[in-house]
């Protein structure tokens, strides 16, 4: 994670192992529907998270190689896009690396958001998220036991005099010290294995280590000033000057060092940067970033997404229509232009572009969704069975898109299934996280479905969902 560090009089402040326990956790990292504009927000505070079939598609090929030769290709991790523009990346189990925007945004080259992937490879090769835990459930043992011996001895301080109390309390807060230093030095260890792992994956895939170097070499530049008056003991990173020091004397032997990105992937990438920032920026410093002076395809992209989100829909579509003349084998521009006419109004003229993109689309779950959205949309009977088995096969192979089992619930409402239709609805609720309301409308659904048919068993199964427990740290 890329973390500025902490001023000495910040890092003395008391504190707890169970405040300090996501802290801790998410230092093993390096510092992750249709288009981006939408997210899909989790429950309780939970991440806000970007689905987007292009950028996604883009993130699996930027893994895939670095998984393989890390022997985890068999691990389905995959790569989920937090929507926050700071410059972050960190892994938090052993199945998924999370991005965020800012991060994609930000990197200018293929080479440089590669590297920071494969310095989350390494966290994930060493298993590291495990081992913290391990280590954090030991230093809540060794914080118990301090407590009660820091309690037992400001009691018998407190019977025998006012000092005797404070040496209690020291009592209380010195072991607590000891402890926090000892888990800060354990992550610091591990963000240094994983800076070696990622170099190492990185040469082993015949690419350049110059976007991992280049891009921590930013980042601490930016906080040397800060890091002049940091306590190195109380970091969750190597200081900026060890960092850079050892990361340098690895990086700068690979055969690789000077590789460039191919100028496909390059194009590719700026067509991710361009496609964020045009759903997440107003249309004014869209303007100013890719101004009408700029006709690369990256700045026509990014000025078509935003004239099609302030609700100029032909002109959008012009735009998407010319980009086509430039690459009419682009499915993605196929599929803004879907979005676009779906989203503005006009659902049946949708269709064939997004048909032709799910045909053409190397992994078009997402687009799936989209399609059976537009088909429902037209209010058409006869599209309705294309359109439930559309939004089947997109939530058979991802079921995390809750807009997905909405439009089935509406298709199958439509037909009059109001049992599949409750369960679809039950499913919704589940993905989202909402499990009070799935577990309801999954009851329903079991009173409708004959007992043991495979409707009944997965309705079943959400009805007597029981949550795991909470966990011991929060």
């Amino acid at each position: 994670m890329i973390a500025k560090p902490v001023s000495k009089s910040q890092g003395h402040r008391r504190w707890t192992i169970a405040a300090r326990t996501i802290a801790v956790v998410t230092a093993c990292a390096l510092a992750s529907a249709g288009g981006p504009a939408r997210t899909q927000e989790k429950p309780n505070g939970g991440m806000p998270i970007i689905r987007d079939a292009e950028i996604e598609q883009l993130l699996r090929e930027y893994t895939l190689p670095i998984l393989r030769v890390a022997g985890l290709s068999q691990q389905n991790i995959h790569v989920v896009i937090i929507n926050d523009r700071t410059f972050n990346a960190f892994v938090m189990d052993g199945r998924r690396i999370f991005v965020n925007s800012g991060a994609l945004m930000e990197a200018q080259t293929p080479n440089q958001i590669i590297g920071v992937l494969a310095h989350e490879t390494g966290h994930l090769a060493g298993g590291h998220v495990s081992k913290l835990r391990q280590e954090l459930a030991n230093a809540q043992t060794a914080a118990i036991v301090a407590m009660l011996l820091g309690v037992g001895a400001a009691v018998a301080g407190a019977r025998s005099g006012a000092s005797g109390g404070n040496a209690g309390m020291a009592a209380l807060s010195a072991p607590q010290s000891l402890i926090e230093h000892s888990l800060l030095a354990y992550v610091r260890q591990q963000e240094e294995q994983a800076d070696r792992a990622g170099v190492k994956f990185l040469t082993a895939t015949g690419q350049s280590a110059k976007g991992m170097y280049d891009t921590f070499k930013r980042f601490y530049d930016q906080s040397l000033f800060a890091a002049q008056y940091a306590d190195p003991y109380l970091q969750s990173h190597p200081m900026p000057a060890e960092r850079m020091a050892a990361l340098a004397e690895v990086v700068k032997t690979s055969p690789y060092w000077d590789k460039k990105d191919p100028p496909e992937l390059q194009s590719r990438h700026d067509l991710m940067r361009a496609k964020l920032y045009g759903f997440m920026d107003r249309p004014d410093s869209i303007l100013r970033r890719y101004p009408l002076s700029d006709t690369s395809l990256p700045a026509r992209y990014a000025r078509a997404i935003s004239d099609y989100r302030r609700g100029d829909t032909q002109r959008a579509v012009a735009e998407i229509d010319a980009l086509l003349q430039t690459q009419p084998n682009n499915p993605y521009f196929y599929e803004l232009k879907g979005q676009a006419l779906l989203e503005g109004g006009h659902p049946a003229e949708a269709i064939a572009p997004l048909r032709h993109a799910v045909a053409t689309a190397p992994n078009p779950t997402l687009i799936q969704v989209l399609l059976g959205q537009a088909l429902v949309a037209t209010n058409n009977p006869r599209l309705t069975d294309e359109a439930i088995a559309s939004l089947n096969v997109a939530v058979t192979h991802d079921t995390d898109i809750p807009e997905g089992y909405m439009q089935l619930a509406m298709a199958y409402g439509r037909k009059g299934d109001l049992a599949d239709a409750d369960l679809a609805s039950a499913q919704a609720a589940f993905s989202r996280g909402d499990t009070k309301t799935a577990r309801e409308l999954a009851a329903r659904a079991k009173t409708r479905f004959p007992i043991g048919t495979p409707g009944w068993v997965r309705a079943d199964d959400i009805a007597s969902y029981k949550p795991p427990p909470q966990p011991l740290f929060r």
